[in-house]
């Protein structure tokens, strides 16, 4: 039990890597809050939680709005007293090149992906302070490290979130609080599955990975188990490739 008795709060949590860490998390012995503005999904997943003899409750969360995310960690400590861990994982994919990217969608990429870490983040650390510390483990990509075509708003939110995390995580080291991010290389998710089409684009994407192959959502939650855990307490600021060894090339 890596995580007994603590308390993790994670966004995004109705599919996709957000929801294969909520389980993880509740399996290795964390008591669980499941925030998404997907209720329908986000139910699904307390319940696979709960089948399974684990703790965990649903928090309707737009991470977009700083109400809803204090009243996500509000929630959180009016159940479980405390919070010790946030996964800010929601996100929004979007593919298209500067000139042609409506300004509404170069905002709303901006709000989900960075804005909301940022948010989460703000309504979570006061509480973290109060329990003499935390881990923040923030879901940025491979594009938050390198660059990439017709991704204009979606590389500029994810290299803010690798930067942001770097920030907070020295602002926040003397306290305790740790700060890391993740960069995942294409995952086997819905939001992956949304603008791979066919099996040809399926395969090209996959061979872009030196493994040639996209991860399964748990091996992007083992990453996040590790830097949840009191095994990663020396560890923070960090920006944790997990892709098959995209960026290494």
């Amino acid at each position: 039990m890596r995580l007994k008795n603590k308390v993790a709060v994670t966004t995004g949590a109705a599919s996709g890597i957000g929801k294969a860490t909520a389980i993880l998390f509740a399996e290795h012995g964390a008591k669980v809050v499941v925030a998404d503005i997907d209720e329908h999904g986000a139910n699904q997943t307390v319940s696979t939680i709960q089948d399974a003899g684990n703790e965990a409750i649903y928090v309707q969360t737009d991470v977009t709005t700083s109400a809803d995310t204090e009243r996500m960690v509000q929630e959180t400590l009016n159940t479980y007293e405390k919070l010790d861990i946030l996964i800010s994982s929601a996100g929004i994919a979007m593919r298209l090149p500067v000139a042609d990217l409506p300004e509404e969608d170069w905002h709303r990429c901006l709000d989900v992906n960075l804005t909301g870490v940022y948010l989460c983040a703000k309504a979570a650390i006061p509480a973290m302070l109060k329990n003499g510390g935390g881990s923040i483990i923030n879901l940025s990509s491979i594009y938050g490290l390198v660059g990439a075509d017709v991704r204009a708003a979606y590389v500029a939110s994810k290299g803010g979130v690798t930067n942001l995390t770097r920030g907070m995580a020295l602002d926040y080291a003397e306290d305790n609080i740790r700060v890391n991010c993740i960069c995942p290389g294409f995952v086997e998710t819905p939001l992956v599955a949304g603008v791979v089409k066919t099996p040809t684009e399926y395969r090209n994407l996959a061979d872009r990975h030196p493994m040639r192959r996209l991860a399964q959502p748990e091996e992007i939650a083992y990453g996040a188990l590790y830097l949840a855990s009191d095994e990663s307490a020396f560890v923070t600021g960090i920006a944790l490739p997990i892709d098959g060894g995209y960026t290494a090339g």
